[in-house]
């Protein structure tokens, strides 16, 4: 066979901005892969949805704020009509922001990632071959219908465990997430009860400059205290912390996170096998360690090993997954002590760590 014989049909894409000039920016950027080709582009939400229907895109390439319909409207009919992989590109990462992308991201849209900089900018190179590569990954995810009022039928709801397991005093919880996270995030931790008392720490995978605003929206919409992780911080009892862009995130036997730049790891930094394999080492049996909806297979090995250490581990189910790379990795590995959807693993969390007492950073450090 010839090359052109076996070589995959372009990746066809529909960009929907209403500033002519980005719209221009990011048609040339994403014509510059011979992988891509840019279908279309339209001014606002309105006429992205009839060109979906017209042109059935691979992947949308969607801003935020635009006029007559905008980018969180138009995410939330193209998936209730036209299920397409959606990329959130914007040019702000204010929390305001955030939250709209969230929503968007609730909606259906797949990922979000910052606008690429400016030629002549020293990102430029990085942030438009991001573009790039996402486009690509988000080309094959296979999405599905997203109904206002999704509700999963009795006979494929999981069946709740019958018992949780006895251990040790659960000291920290430990949370990987990547694609369709962010809103996996906001029903599990909505969904713990006022007075829970263990610290968590979370690995989501998120555009560069989006942590901050993220952590901001997932408390302020959650209703549990959530802040960026910071080097040397002192974990405290029923608060969440987000690890930052930029670091490998780690624990130490004194309840203390520890940021490394100490580089990729599965292509992540931050990334959760680093904080799973951090966690596994101090804590033990005394950790739980969750993985979330994902792509590839970061964190999945790594949840084998807290297993194995004695904590109890979580993998969120494929039914309610955006994308089950990372946790159906993990069950394929054997990695989960349970297969949930996030509300029911919410439950199981808040039933381990019923009637312990209040957690204390001097308690931190596993016993032998």
């Amino acid at each position: 066979m010839t090359d052109s014989a076996n070589r995959r049909p372009p990746i066809r894409v529909l960009v929907v901005e209403d500033s002519s000039s980005v719209r221009e920016f990011l048609v040339y950027l994403l014509a510059s892969d011979q992988e891509i080709q840019v279908i279309g582009t339209v001014n606002n939400g309105e006429e992205a949805l009839a060109a979906v229907k017209d042109k059935k895109p691979d992947v949308i390439t969607m801003d935020i704020h635009m006029p007559k319909m905008d980018g969180y409207a138009a995410t939330r009919a193209i998936m209730e009509s036209f299920p397409t992989p959606i990329v959130i590109v914007t040019g702000s990462s204010s929390s305001r922001e955030m939250a709209t992308t969230i929503n968007a991201l609730e909606a259906g849209a797949l990922a979000v990632i910052k606008r690429p900089a400016g030629i002549g900018h020293p990102d430029h190179v990085a942030t438009a071959r991001e573009l790039i590569q996402t486009v690509k990954l988000m080309s094959e995810v296979k999405v599905i219908r997203r109904w206002a009022q999704r509700r999963i039928p009795d006979a494929v709801k999981p069946v709740m465990p019958e018992s949780v397991p006895v251990i040790r005093e659960v000291r920290l919880v430990a949370i990987g997430s990547s694609t369709g996270g962010p809103p996996v995030l906001q029903q599990l931790l909505s969904k713990l009860p006022k007075d829970f008392h263990i610290p968590i720490i979370i690995v989501q995978h998120i555009a560069q400059g989006f942590t901050e605003g993220f952590a901001q929206w997932l408390a302020e919409s959650s209703g549990f205290p959530v802040s960026v992780a910071a080097d040397g911080e002192l974990m405290q009892s029923g608060h969440a912390y987000v690890a930052p862009n930029g670091f490998q995130t780690t624990v130490d036997g004194h309840g203390r996170i520890a940021l490394q730049n100490s580089g990729l790891e599965n292509g992540h930094l931050p990334s959760v096998s680093h904080l799973f394999r951090s966690v596994a080492a101090v804590y033990g049996p005394s950790a739980v360690g969750i993985l979330l909806t994902g792509m590839g297979k970061d964190g999945a090995a790594e949840l084998g090993l807290m297993k194995a250490e004695g904590a109890v581990t979580f993998a969120q189910d494929k039914e309610s997954s955006v994308v089950h790379g990372m946790p159906g990795e993990a069950i394929e590995l054997g990695a989960a002590s349970y297969v949930l959807p996030p509300d029911k693993i919410a439950a199981v969390l808040t039933a381990l760590t019923n009637h312990q007492g209040k957690w204390s950073a001097t308690y931190g450090i596993r016993n032998e």
